[in-house]
């Protein structure tokens, strides 16, 4: 009998089918179930979505689809599931952020299970249960795996939540690093390592929500033991009200340091030039050793854990100066409130000159409180001036059309883009507030579009001022860009080794992967600049 063949399809940020935006972002997820996988001794592929539109055929190939897709790739998904009926009869398996919808994803997208929140346990029993062989487990079995939705009989079954792993289980996850093979152009983009898995914020929005729940109060979410946090007496999903985070993959865990570096280590090898060190906040970092055996559950207390930090960023740093700086590291997120002089004098050592991303959402003290946000607009103006100071280039983020908006809110985020301008914010980036399933706000209306809200129009033309100004800086200045492939006529696109905006070179006459310095000559348009190369390093 011929071995079971796996198809992992990466579809996240795909939207129709084809990236749009942050084209040179390549998540965690579709690498930790090919680990899964490799673990087992599966024989498997990886691809994204955007192969498999162009060349629907491959999946004649395979036995089982494994696709892991966000809310917001609906689209991409159903497409991928409907190829997928045209070439094979296997299992379909769906799996990510818009699993969180499991009776929307399993009814419009017409695949076999839904795999809901933290997925390797769940796909581990159901590999052992059958489909290791190619054939969906009989449904008496499924029953009894958690963490799983499917159709039986025209209804959705829901098996309930999987208990959130403890960090000694999530301490056995290997992420696949050859994997990474699968994405076209691969040792240019930014990789993502995951270093820590949930988040520490368990505060809970204070605003009624639709269906009439309303915080009574009682503080315990702030104020109560650890494990206690994990309940609120009306029921509101913990975290920031737009966020469903907490809700799917629980309190924050950190990886051991080995770990990250090893796995850092073999995408270095295979070519990889850019690694960002990912998670919800990596300031949470070794912040659950120090509670354990109780839950991060507080985003506040204890503070961040320097020794595990420095253990981490001095062990990447060894690699990045063995590499004679052929890769790079950055990080992803960071909450505002656990910044102090320490981390950024930290982050200076081991990160200098690369950005740093800070959530502020809203630039008003009430309605951060009010949103259920872990600190305040202040502290994020803090964060900006010492990581500034200490050498980093810090983005700050906010979002429009969150509920509680109103003019006065959106005067004061106005002035706090404007300060964070002052400050030394290199770039400011404005989302748009989508409700998300499994968060507070799930079934809050989604709002209108930046160009037909006034409140968010004023938020967005705040945010282009301060990077329009910050564009214009960069004319005139060398950097040093990884080349991703050709654009006809056009020169070649490339990405900043520390991250920045887009770059199409012109006078580069090398391959794709190699690293080279250019000066920057213009801008093309928001996030596009144009450049001159100068040498290949």
């Amino acid at each position: 009998m011929p071995e079971t063949r796996f198809l992992i399809v990466d579809a996240l940020g795909a939207g129709k089918g084809v990236r749009r935006a942050t084209m040179d972002a390549v998540g965690s997820g579709p690498r930790y179930v090919a680990g899964v996988l490799e673990n087992l001794g599966r024989d498997y592929e990886l691809v994204t979505s955007a192969a498999v539109l162009e060349k629907p055929r491959l999946l004649g190939r395979f036995d089982v689809l494994m696709v892991s897709g966000m809310t917001s790739d609906l689209t991409a998904v159903r497409r991928v599931s409907a190829l997928w009926d045209r070439h094979s009869r296997g299992p379909k398996v769906l799996g990510g952020p818009i699993a969180s919808d499991w009776v929307e994803a399993l009814k419009k997208c017409r695949y076999d299970l839904a795999v809901i929140g933290e997925g390797e346990a769940t796909l581990t029993e159901l590999l052992e249960k059958g489909l290791s062989d190619g054939v969906l487990p009989d449904p008496r079995e499924l029953r009894r795996v958690r963490g799983l939705a499917y159709a039986e009989e025209g209804e959705v079954v829901f098996t309930g939540l999987r208990p959130f792993m403890r960090r000694n289980e999530y301490a056995k996850l290997k992420p696949s690093a050859r994997a990474i093979r699968g994405y076209p152009g691969y040792k240019a983009l930014r990789v993502y390592v995951e270093v820590v898995r949930g988040c520490s914020n368990y505060y809970r929005t204070t605003m009624r929500l639709p269906d009439g729940r309303q915080c009574t109060g009682c503080d315990a979410c702030r104020t109560g033991p650890l494990s206690r946090r994990y309940y609120c007496p009306v029921g509101i999903p913990p975290g920031c009200g737009y966020c469903s985070v907490p809700s799917l993959f629980g309190p924050s865990r950190s990886r051991e340091v080995q770990s990250v570096l090893e796995e850092v280590e073999e995408l270095v090898e295979l070519g990889v030039r850019r690694v960002v060190l990912s998670g919800s906040d990596v300031l949470d970092y070794g912040r659950d050793v120090l509670v354990e055996p109780e839950p991060l559950t507080d985003p506040r207390e204890p503070p961040a854990n320097l020794d595990m930090l420095e253990e981490l960023l001095s062990g990447l740093h060894r690699l990045v100066r063995r590499s004679s700086g052929k890769f790079s590291v950055m990080v992803e997120n960071i909450k505002p409130n656990l910044v102090d002089r320490e981390v950024a004098e930290l982050f200076g050592r081991y990160l200098r000159h690369t950005p740093v991303n800070i959530g502020c959402e809203t630039g008003s003290e009430e309605h951060c409180r009010a949103l259920g946000r872990p600190n305040t607009p202040s502290e994020a103006l803090r964060a900006v001036r010492l990581l500034r100071k200490a050498g980093l280039r810090p983005y700050v983020y906010f979002i429009h059309g969150l509920p509680g908006e109103s003019e006065e809110t959106v005067s004061e985020t106005v002035r706090t883009i404007e300060e964070c301008r002052r400050m030394g914010a290199e770039r400011i980036i404005v989302y748009r507030f989508r409700p998300l399933p499994m968060s507070a706000f799930g079934d809050m209306p989604s709002p209108p579009p930046a160009h037909v809200s006034p409140l968010g129009r004023a938020v967005k033309r705040a945010a282009e001022e301060a990077n329009r100004a910050s564009r214009r800086m960069l004319i005139g200045r060398r950097m040093t860009v990884v080349v991703y492939g050709p654009v006809p006529g056009k020169g070649w696109i490339a990405y900043p080794m520390n991250h920045g905006p887009v770059v199409v070179v012109r006078g580069f006459h090398g391959e794709p992967g190699e690293i080279v310095e250019v000066k920057v000559t213009g801008t093309v348009s928001d996030r596009v600049m144009e450049a001159l190369c100068m040498r290949t390093l």
